[in-house]
């Protein structure tokens, strides 16, 4: 069972030691760069909301939440107004065993209940590259819309 637990002095260096496989460390932020961008947006009055993934007491993942602006100068109205999953990544030695569609299903279920207001939609954004992300994210529901956020192609899901 996967659940979602803030990020809190308990818990923070091993969230940062978290890390991806070497061939996915230029698609994934590091976790300590996400926290600091969480601390930056959420003192310009943004959302940015991390948390520590654990699928029952063991920590697995890093996953980070946002809804409105992301700080980009030419935002579309799909950013401003709409949940943002902003971050997720799986700890190398827990890929493979169905945590990433877990957490997928645990953000979903936490968007939902509209914690940071009404949406219409969840979206996230990939390198184009990225062919694994895309077809995770495809798979799931997500669906290009042709936008891009910075370098990014935006996937949408309609919630």
């Amino acid at each position: 069972m996967i659940r979602f637990e803030e990020i809190t002095n308990a818990n923070i260096w091993q969230v940062c030691r978290l890390t991806p496989f070497e061939d996915q460390m230029d698609f994934v932020a590091e976790n300590i760069q996400s926290l600091a961008e969480a601390y930056a947006t959420r003192n310009e009055g943004n959302i940015a909301q991390p948390f520590a993934v654990y699928s029952n007491d063991t920590l697995v993942g890093f996953v980070m939440i946002g809804k409105g602006t992301v700080g980009n100068e030419e935002e579309s109205d799909l950013i401003k107004n709409n949940y943002c999953l902003w971050r997720l990544m799986i700890d190398r030695q827990y890929q493979h065993m169905g945590y990433g569609r877990q957490t997928l299903d645990a953000v979903m279920a936490y968007v939902r209940v509209f914690p940071f207001g009404p949406a219409e939609k969840i979206w996230l954004s990939y390198e184009p590259e990225n062919a694994r992300a895309k077809k995770i994210y495809s798979l799931y529901g997500f669906r290009e819309n042709g936008e891009m956020c910075g370098n990014e192609v935006i996937a949408v899901y309609d919630l």
